[in-house]
């Protein structure tokens, strides 16, 4: 099914959950259908496969012979985290556009006392007006990532 603009950045739930209108544009139909992967460099490529694993719960699986180290990690059965492995650090970049990335969830209380046992930081944000609540971390090279579990599972 293809996505329209106006639908791809201001879903039906924000918009009816006060948080404004979408701008007046013409609205552009796209062959888009999913969010595939991230793609992800890093020095550390066996110590971040174990904490997605370990931490995430994702499931380190298939990945096609490429020429350079890496490593597929799956949801279900989409390989949603594609880390690279590289020799040096991914040097700190604010010129990169990329915030965080999400993953929608249950089972928040779990999910904490995982990251309590682990001793991975994290902070909650309650956000009444789309009724979830975020726990941000960030993976073992800073990478900010949020897991969003519904508002009901808040305390």
């Amino acid at each position: 099914m293809a996505t329209s603009w106006t639908t791809a950045l201001f879903p039906r739930n924000l918009l009816c959950n006060g948080l404004g209108t979408a701008p007046e544009r013409e609205t552009v139909t796209l062959p888009l259908t999913r969010f595939d992967h991230v793609n992800i460099r890093t020095a550390d490529l066996e110590g971040m496969t174990a904490w997605y694993v370990d931490t995430l719960g994702l499931r380190n699986g298939p990945r096609p012979e490429f020429a350079f180290p890496g490593a597929w990690l799956y949801l279900d059965d989409v390989a949603v985290i594609h880390l690279v492995g590289i020799e040096e650090p991914p040097l700190p970049s604010d010129s990169l556009g990329i915030e965080h990335f999400a993953f929608r969830a249950t089972g928040a209380e779990e999910f904490l006392a995982r990251l309590k046992a682990q001793n991975v930081p994290y902070r909650e944000i309650k956000l009444d007006a789309v009724g979830l609540r975020l726990c941000n971390i960030h993976d073992p090279d800073g990478n900010h990532i949020h897991v969003d579990f519904p508002i009901e599972e808040a305390p």
